[in-house]
């Protein structure tokens, strides 16, 4: 049989209750763990400073050791980029054919840094019907025509303009015409990070893209004029001309970006893919690029010479 309770393990367990109640009153609470403060740009800022030097050291790598590496470096992103499109779409049960993407962006950007713009509008053409083709054969069905044109607008948005860049490397100076491509854009995302994070108080698009704001426009189309005034002057050209040229990219840089955060909007997602910490996917950092290539390359034509 179980002895009777005589109260006295109750009556001592009710003590050391009260004894840590009256400890809790008086010690104060152990310190909380506190996250580390988030990034107002919503970014691994380490990761993302330490990817964009790696990636700019390969760029001059390509352009001023042998050109041929950039087309090579240019085809690589585009194909990245057009795959995590291509998965991106899948969310909304849209199959484009990625391999004939592929060998049709090859032939693009070949035929762009061999023989010129025609050329690389004729590959373009028949990029768009290969897709075509082999989305109609690959299974057919209602679909297929969908898919096929989701198929030439990659081509298009991605495959076509990224020509563009390499129509540059082609010039007689094109290294540095690449270089003050790529520098501008650059700029225009520095100047509108660093604005927008310290004085960024009126959305420019907050249906579209909430961080940014009409003061991060404002800083990027002050340092993207000021090193477009600069960078001009090793390929010969007046300083006015950089100016035009840094507010032109910021405009199309701009609206490359905002196109391509409407389409994750659409789509649901923050970032296209994860292949570059600190930056999202290969497309995230493409979309400023390939919309302000032909840009570079008309206004270049007309400014530069």
């Amino acid at each position: 049989m179980t002895a009777p309770d005589d109260g006295v393990p109750t009556r001592r367990r009710m003590r050391e209750a009260q004894a840590a109640a009256r400890r809790a009153l008086v010690e104060p609470a152990p310190p909380r763990p506190v996250d580390p403060p988030a990034s107002r740009a919503g970014r691994n800022l380490p990761a993302a400073i330490g990817v964009g030097l790696g990636l700019g050291a390969v760029l001059l790598a390509s352009l001023f050791i042998r050109r041929e590496a950039f087309v090579v470096l240019a085809l690589l992103a585009a194909c990245g980029a057009l795959w995590e499109l291509a998965r991106a779409v899948r969310t909304r049960d849209i199959r484009i054919p990625v391999l004939p993407l592929w060998v049709g962006t090859a032939g693009v950007l070949v035929s762009a840094y061999t023989a010129g713009p025609e050329a690389m509008f004729i590959a373009f053409v028949l990029t768009a019907g290969g897709v075509f083709v082999w989305r109609v054969l690959d299974g057919g069905g209602p679909d297929a025509v969908r898919d096929a044109s989701a198929g030439i607008f990659a081509a298009a948005y991605i495959s076509l303009l990224a020509g563009f860049a390499v129509l540059l490397v082609a010039q007689d100076q094109g290294p540095w015409l690449v270089l003050t491509f790529i520098a501008l854009v650059v700029a225009n995302d520095t100047g509108g990070y660093i604005a927008g994070v310290l004085f960024g108080k009126h959305p420019l698009a907050p249906s579209i893209s909430p961080k940014k704001s009409w003061e991060g426009l404002a800083g990027s189309l002050v340092l993207a004029c000021a090193v477009g005034s600069v960078m001009v002057l090793r390929v010969g050209a007046p300083w006015w001309a950089g100016a035009v040229l840094g507010a032109g990219i910021v405009v199309s840089g701009t609206v490359g970006d905002l196109a391509e955060s409407l389409l994750k909007r659409d789509l649901g997602m923050k970032d296209m893919g994860t292949l570059l910490p600190g930056h999202g996917g290969v497309m995230d950092r493409l979309d400023s690029l390939v919309v302000s290539a032909p840009v570079c390359y008309l206004l270049m034509s007309l400014l530069v010479g």
